[in-house]
């Protein structure tokens, strides 16, 4: 794969097969660049620290108040409910919902929570016309990882099972930390097909699936943007104390090395800047023969890109949102065809 190219891939290919124009032209491509000089002045994010996750935690949540005043000036609202003990935030569609996104938020396990994606969120209600539910899982600050897993593979199927969403087409959506829950969920519905086959699409942005550190994470260099690049590691082994590497890449806890036979297409993105690159691209290399897989590497894009004020991720953000759309339609397209057959 090319560095720095933004490429898809499609099942049973070894390679890209088409390029897709992101940045678009070189004043895009200048914005970018622009925008990663003020990131180098910023202090890296460590998820060793467990003080300093904590505080940033506390200001998101300061800063989150009143923020319903945005979903109300879009004629929206947003519902608090818990699903099998695990609380979710649910947005639903001014009219009936064609489908429901299932969001997992990123902020490395330690920070974040069912809020913090409200800008995206309200696009996609407004433009897919389907319910957001956005988990609102436990922390690694306080609970050990597989309880995050364990509260979102309860959200997951509390969702699929609930009256109000049945029969429609749900589509995962996850970033980084958020892209290794919803990839490790996925895993672990395989022995429930019949849910499993409900979820009609993957939207991963720059996810972590090796706990134990793919190579561009174990040779990440010091100047890396937005995360602290040589101490992703040692992060990985802390927030999987007390077993080994062998033990960290089993799955669904590392999905790269999942059985990615029965998922959904998935849809992914990764900046060629970001330590995590590689984990994309081994991973859309393993799910591409199971099915249909989009991915794309965004030039001289660090991580967590899509919350930046540029217009690639603006692109990005726009295509994501076509892409849910379509995985809806040609799931309900289907349903309908095969609901008549079974009368």
């Amino acid at each position: 794969m090319r560095r720095g190219g933004a490429e898809r891939l499609d099942p049973d290919e070894e390679s890209p097969v088409s390029d897709f124009p992101w940045p678009q032209g070189e004043r895009e491509l200048a914005q970018v660049r622009a925008f990663n000089k003020k990131l180098a002045w910023l202090p890296r994010f460590k998820i060793r620290n467990r003080l300093t996750p904590r505080l940033i935690q506390a200001l998101l949540r300061a800063g989150q108040l009143g923020g319903d005043g945005k979903l109300r000036q879009q004629g929206l609202t947003a519902e608090r409910k818990i699903i099998d003990t695990v609380p979710v935030r649910i947005i639903r569609p001014r009219g009936k919902a064609r489908g429901v996104v299932l969001d997992f938020h990123g902020g490395g396990w330690v920070i974040g929570n069912a809020q913090m994606n409200d800008n995206f969120n309200i696009a996609i209600v407004n433009t897919c016309d389907v319910a957001v539910v956005s988990v609102d899982y436990r922390l690694a600050v306080s609970t050990p990882i597989e309880g995050l897993l364990d509260d979102c593979l309860r959200a997951t199927r509390g969702i699929l099972n609930d009256a109000e969403f049945a029969g429609l087409p749900v589509v995962v959506v996850g970033e980084s930390a958020g892209g290794h829950l919803a990839a490790a969920t996925l895993l672990a519905l395989k022995p429930s097909p019949q849910l499993l086959q409900r979820i009609c699409g993957a939207l991963l942005y720059y996810g972590v699936y090796d706990l134990t550190g793919t190579p561009s994470v174990r040779t990440a260099p010091a100047d890396t943007l937005v995360l602290d690049g040589p101490g992703m590691v040692e992060a990985l082994r802390l927030l999987t104390p007390d077993i080994s590497d062998e033990q960290r890449r089993q799955p669904p806890l590392s999905p790269l090395y999942g059985d990615f036979s029965g998922l959904p297409p998935a849809l992914l993105f990764a900046g060629d800047l970001d330590p995590l690159l590689d984990d994309t691209r081994l991973i859309a290399e393993r799910w591409q023969h199971a099915a249909s897989v989009e991915m794309y590497v965004l030039p001289e894009c660090p991580h967590g890109f899509i919350h930046f004020p540029t217009a690639t991720a603006d692109h990005v953000l726009a295509y994501s949102r076509q892409w849910i759309s379509a995985r809806v339609a040609s799931y309900s397209a289907k349903s309908a065809e095969i609901s008549p057959a079974l009368s």
